[in-house]
């Protein structure tokens, strides 16, 4: 009988161990993880090459987070994070997945395996084809690889009918080379993982600000004397974050975390990189924890404008900044009226918190001038998701918050270059003026239509509409939505393929045939021509700078991002006028056709070899708006009601502390107290009692979204400090409860932190 492939981690019996949650981040604890993940992956040659050499000046890059390195100093004992560390120990493993791997394994035996096993077999050595039919992937040379892919790109009855999906890991000169091919063989289906999870964020600063990105810089914790982290768990998700707020700490700012769990990396950090860190008590980082409902975040941001109003109007002039809104912003009027309409007792039973805390955010943020608000998919991932941000917006405008040292945006990017590669071009919605610059360029006529984002992209492989999916890196099974739809929709295309170093859920549940093209990771020395490579990403705050790979490649069969795009261009586009070898052979090419095709970049070959590499252009940083109405613009956002029926929770998906995004590093969540095993639901006390159940016990959960039953089962419950009639599951596992049409409005990023669940006891 023929195995079924499954397009979800199996369950396996844990034997899940849970403990008390830690109250100190780093330390001893992460200097131990990072050595052991190292030691466990790596030869101790590579291990001292990397250490050594990741976030260094001449070094890498960390494949991991986006946070920014320091402009002058870097640690030279190491200038990365323990997660950092399981990063590199994942891509410089030792371990290989050449095809007599593939030969004893089965595309559905495969599939068997959790995502944690899989990614722990080892670097992919060769290209491998899955043929229609088959049930093994077998060896393909790359030219027959490439001549493939290009044959069916050609037989599509339009270009629309092939979408092409880009992972935040993609460098800038791959990224630029992927959207000019793709635009040149004729279409705008460039989704990314930017639509799942900062888009909202994009929008909402676009909108409100001028610029999807953030305005800060590093030096602006250090001088700032507020900072608000919402929705944002750094301590697990951009740790090196934690030293940030150690000496803005240090420097006399005060920090206020908002968030539905308390998480450990914002109560104490020790920097292991201090002796304090080894032997010292820590430093105490929040000094108020405002525990909101899940997607509160508007309700309890209006209440504090609210009593900052109240303040104003009692001694005015003295609260709001006059002069910045005077001359910088448009809407104020509006946005005081309907304000004033706020009833702060109301709003505080739907945030969840109470008057007393919201009075003393309120007194912190009238004592101080200079306000910095962080925050990351906590914000972004509900359907009013864009909203949430311009409520921040709304806040930092009162204060004249924006364009000063020491306060502004700071949205905290996921994936080391998911911002590069929006500003290389890699979006489905681009504008006129950079296809302008492409045609002008480069001799040909982009398509002007705007293609399919990742929702868009799903349906339309589920519909038929698209036949081809191709993916430079990431696991977009993973990493989607509804996760049964989204793997019949994959499923339904003619091809699949796949830009890879590991394998991962996405090379199983696949099109009629599919390819996986192993590339180069950041560790890894690039080669072109006999003359070594290096490539440039960008960061949260802006910077744009060099990496630069050291270590052996993990096999003699690897291309780099930009030869692959370089191949595939010239495999399927019969008359194109770009010389693709020619840009290839020397990195700096492609280099000098980004700095005549986007602004910013001038003199980029010089500047990004400066120690640091250089900041982009930033008008919201520079107090520059530039939006439809030349000013930073209020809004007015109405507060989300959630009227739960009996039986009805909020679930919100999450990391643990031994993953980075859809990679399984381990099984143990160190900082929450959870050991062994990853399908586990955290529950307020009150209603686990309230359900006539107990800690320990196994549950199935459900959402039944537009009529259609999602299950995941077999969770187990785990007690956890939350707010009453809210849960949180980790991912991917609870993707599948994720509904395909339940996304942000404006942005369509997928609504993972606002799913409404409900459960059965599991009796199997």
């Amino acid at each position: 009988m023929k195995k079924p492939i499954s397009p979800t981690p199996p369950i396996e019996e844990e034997k899940i161990k849970i403990g008390a949650p830690k109250t100190t981040a780093a330390g001893i604890p992460a200097v131990v993880s990072s050595v052991k993940h190292l030691l466990g992956e790596l030869t101790i040659g590579n291990c001292v090459k990397t250490v050594f050499s990741i976030n260094q000046m001449n070094g890498f890059d960390c494949p991991g987070c986006a946070w920014p390195d320091p402009d002058d100093h870097r640690s030279g004992i190491g200038e990365y994070c323990e997660n950092g560390a399981k990063a590199i120990a994942e891509e410089a493993t030792s371990k290989r997945i050449t095809s007599d791997f593939f030969k004893k394994n089965s595309v559905a035996e495969l599939s068997q395996w959790s995502d944690f096993q899989l990614g722990k077999s080892g670097r992919l050595t060769h290209p491998m084809i899955l043929r229609e039919g088959s049930s093994h992937y077998e060896e393909i040379s790359w030219d027959d690889a490439f001549a493939h892919i290009g044959s069916e790109l050609n037989q599509l009855d339009s270009p629309n009918e092939a979408i092409f999906y880009t992972s935040g890991r993609t460098s800038n000169e791959a990224a630029f080379l992927y959207q000019l091919f793709v635009r040149e063989y004729g279409t705008n289906n460039m989704p990314d993982c930017s639509n799942m999870c900062h888009e909202s964020s994009g929008v909402a600063l676009s909108e409100t600000v001028g610029i999807g990105k953030g305005s800060v810089r590093l030096e602006d914790f250090y001088v700032t004397d507020l900072i608000i982290v919402i929705g944002q768990n750094p301590g697990t998700n951009h740790p090196r974050m934690l030293s940030a707020l150690q000496k803005a700490k240090q420097n006399g700012a005060k920090i206020i975390t908002i968030n539905p769990l308390p998480e450990t990396g914002l109560i104490k950090f020790k920097n292991p990189q201090n002796v304090s860190g080894w032997i010292g008590g820590g430093t105490q980082l929040t000094d108020l924890f405002l525990q909101v409902n899940i997607n509160g975040d508007v309700a309890l941001l209006k209440a504090i404008m609210k009593l900052l109003l109240d303040e104003e109007e009692k001694k005015p002039g003295t609260v709001f900044d006059h002069d910045f809104i005077n001359q910088n912003t448009h809407g104020f009027e509006n946005f005081i009226e309907e304000l004033k309409k706020a009833n702060v007792e109301t709003l505080a039973k739907d945030c969840g918190i109470s008057i007393s805390q919201i009075h003393q955010a309120t007194k912190l943020i009238l004592e101080n001038k200079k306000l910095i608000v962080c925050w990351a998919m906590g914000l972004t991932q509900h359907e009013n998701g864009v909203n949430n941000i311009q409520e921040v917006v709304n806040l930092l405008l009162l204060k004249g918050s924006i364009g000063k040292p020491g306060a502004g945006t700071c949205p905290v990017r996921g994936h080391s270059n998911v911002q590069g590669d929006r500003t290389m071009g890699i979006w489905e919605k681009p504008k006129p003026a950079f296809l302008d610059k492409l045609k002008e360029n480069f001799q040909f006529e982009p398509p002007r239509e705007h293609g399919y984002d990742t929702v868009e992209a799903i349906k339309a492989m589920s519909k038929g509409k698209a036949k081809i999916f191709f993916a430079m890196g990431g696991n977009f099974l993973s990493a989607t939505p509804d996760t049964e739809f989204t793997a019949k929709a994959l499923q339904n295309c003619k091809m699949t393929v796949q830009v890879s170093t590991k394998l991962n859920r996405s090379h199983l549940i696949t099109g009629k045939t599919a390819i996986i093209l192993p590339c180069l990771g950041r560790t890894e020395l690039d080669s072109q021509n006999g003359q070594k490579q290096f490539v440039s990403v960008e960061n949260s705050m802006g910077i744009v700078h060099a990496s630069r790979g050291s270590l052996t490649p993990a096999s003699k069969h690897l291309l780099s991002e930009p030869a692959i795009v370089a191949k595939l261009a010239t495999a399927t586009l019969k008359n194109s006028k770009t010389n693709w070898n020619h840009l290839i052979e020397d990195y700096d090419r492609i280099r000098e056709a980004i700095q005549n095709t986007i602004p910013g970049f001038d003199d980029y070959n010089r500047r990004v070899r400066n120690d640091g590499g250089f900041y982009l252009p930033n008008g919201a940083r520079d107090g520059d708006f530039k939006t439809k109405t030349g000013k930073a613009n209020f809004t007015t956002n109405p507060v989300p009601k959630h009227d739960l029926k009996n039986g009805e929770f909020i679930m919100m998906t999450i990391r643990t502390h031994d993953q980075f995004n859809t990679t399984i590093y381990g099984l143990d969540d160190r900082y929450r107290g959870i050991y062994n095993g990853r399908r586990i639901v955290m529950m307020n006390v009150e209603d686990i009692k309230e359900a006539n159940l107990k800690a320990g016990e196994f549950i199935d959960l459900y959402n039944h979204h537009e009529g259609v039953e999602r299950v995941a089962p077999h969770f187990m419950i785990v007690e956890y400090d939350i707010p009453r009639k809210c849960m949180a599951t980790y991912f991917p596992e609870a993707n599948v409860l994720v509904p395909i049409n339940q996304y942000a409005r404006k942005s369509h990023t997928p609504a993972s932190k606002q799913v409404l669940v409900t459960f059965k006891r599991n009796t199997t």
